[in-house]
């Protein structure tokens, strides 16, 4: 049946102008933490079945809404049967930091999928808690809140061959939670037209999403990231720029002059794909000397915020410039009331400072504990064209940072050393091990499962070497670091 167009994140749109939008291009989903977890489904069958089926009132809808789409993309997303799909099979147990799957087809298409990718992660908690303790599954279960929640976790019961829990849908209780939460940001910021919903990536499904959004609208906020929810309820969609913009150009400046001039929108520049403070502020800023009246914003995403954000607003007052200052990631109310103590500190005006707001509105507010955070699921570029590309984050923190290349698992099935190998398609299997990605649920069912003590996952060379490569490039005075 396929997805509608506009089920999927703004800023998808916006990035797809000014990018490549027929770029062949590697996007890997993975668990940053988690420990063992199991795939529960047909991984390549369920990608497929999520494509998008556009039609001209979509594109119609886009248009009116400061996301006219050009012919590029309108090629690239019908282009599903270009599309490469490669997964551990059904069954597998995979790790920490492990490319669970990968996609490589038109950066339009693949760019795309993100959003309802991420989703899965509630269908792998829900197989995971299963298989392992049925009783506290059943806790866990107990009330969940929507309909669909309650089937998907049924189908995927039924995958894994366990017997359905009880589950009592309460839709009515998730609602009035979101609302006492959106209520409570904007009594902290005092107008909610200063908040957006950033949430997609974080809900368990799109019904899931559609009712927070209900409520946020409840609660005066009208702005989402959900396209297809705003249109549905008509509400605003925002968003100009993620990481993998600013990895597809290599380069802050050149991503950031990209985004400004490919659209005749306003521009927000995400500054901590490489680094914030030595990287993308002094980029933004130099940018924004150059049209300061455009009305040009800039977003914090991760790290140290308190400190970026006094440095930025400092040195701004200093230059003489007023961007707009956009805060997101693990935002809650209490450090939403500290930022707008910050703002009055510095005397800094309420219209020129926002927020956005993922799973504190729609994760944190759940009656299950099956959320994206407590897995940390990604979705991440690993390659344009022909370049392999990572995600570094403020200081090369490594638990932010992403996998390069065309990644694939190979599993120890003798010997020592790590359980799991993160290679590079193509690249020969090591001694003692099994190629994983790509596999049949009969290999993955002939390799033993790790004990405790060798659950570990490390790079090959060849997964070291595009590492070190783009640390290099990215960072020549800074020592280099294996994983």
């Amino acid at each position: 049946m396929g997805s509608s167009l506009l089920a999927t994140d703004g800023y998808k749109f916006s990035m797809a102008e000014a990018g490549w939008p027929l770029r062949r291009e590697t996007f890997y989903y993975s668990h940053r933490k988690g420990g063992q977890q199991v795939v529960p489904l047909d991984l390549e069958s369920h990608v497929r079945a999520l494509l998008p089926e556009p039609i001209e009132s979509d594109y119609a809808y886009l248009a009116r809404n400061s996301y006219e789409m050009g012919a590029a993309f309108k090629a690239a997303i019908q282009r599903k049967d270009k599309l490469v799909i490669r997964a551990l099979p059904k069954g597998a147990r995979f790790y920490s930091r492990e490319p669970v799957f990968s996609v490589t087809g038109t950066s339009a298409l693949v760019s795309w999928l993100e959003p309802l990718l991420l989703q899965l992660n509630f269908r792998i908690q829900v197989a995971t808690q299963a298989l392992a303790d049925r009783e506290a599954l059943a806790k866990a279960l107990a009330v969940v809140s929507c309909e669909e929640e309650k089937r998907i976790a049924l189908e995927t019961l039924d995958a894994v061959g366990v017997k359905p829990v009880p589950m009592t849908v309460d839709t009515e209780g998730y609602h009035a939670r979101v609302v006492a939460v959106v209520r409570e940001l904007v009594e902290a910021v005092k107008d909610p037209s200063r908040i957006f919903e950033v949430g997609l990536r974080a809900a368990t499904c799109l019904e899931q999403h559609e009712i927070a959004l209900r409520a946020c609208k409840e609660a005066g906020v009208m702005r989402t990231s959900n396209v297809l929810g705003a249109e549905r309820l008509g509400m605003i969609p925002v968003g100009t720029m993620g990481h993998e913009h600013v990895q597809r150009y290599g380069s802050d400046e050149a991503a950031f002059r990209a985004i400004r001039e490919r659209r005749p929108e306003r521009s927000s520049y995400l500054l901590d794909t490489y680094d914030t403070l030595t990287s993308g502020l002094p980029t933004a800023f130099r940018l924004i000397h150059e049209e300061p009246n455009s009305g040009d914003s800039i977003r914090f995403d991760s790290g140290d915020k308190k400190k970026q954000y006094t440095q930025a607003v400092s040195r701004a007052k200093e230059e003489g410039i007023k961007p707009v200052l956009i805060l997101e990631d693990g935002l809650d109310a209490q450090a939403t009331r500290e930022f707008e103590e910050l703002r009055s500190q510095y005397g800094w005006e309420p219209s020129k400072q926002f927020y956005g707001y993922g799973g504190f509105i729609v994760a944190r507010t759940m009656a299950n504990p099956f959320t994206r955070d407590r897995v940390a699921a990604v979705y991440k570029l690993a390659k344009t064209g022909h370049v392999p590309t990572m995600k570094f984050g403020n200081e090369l923190a490594e638990g932010k940072q992403s996998i390069p290349g065309v990644p694939v698992v190979f599993r120890r099935r003798s010997g020592t050393g790590p359980i799991g190998l993160i290679g590079q398609e193509g690249e020969p299997v090591p001694e003692g091990y099994e190629l994983l990605s790509g596999a049949t649920p009969a290999v993955a069912s002939a390799i033993p499962p790790a004990g405790a003590e060798d659950q570990r996952v490390a790079y090959t060379p060849a997964t070291q070497a595009l590492v070190d490569a783009l640390r290099q490039q990215h960072f020549p005075q800074r020592p280099a670091h294996h994983s």
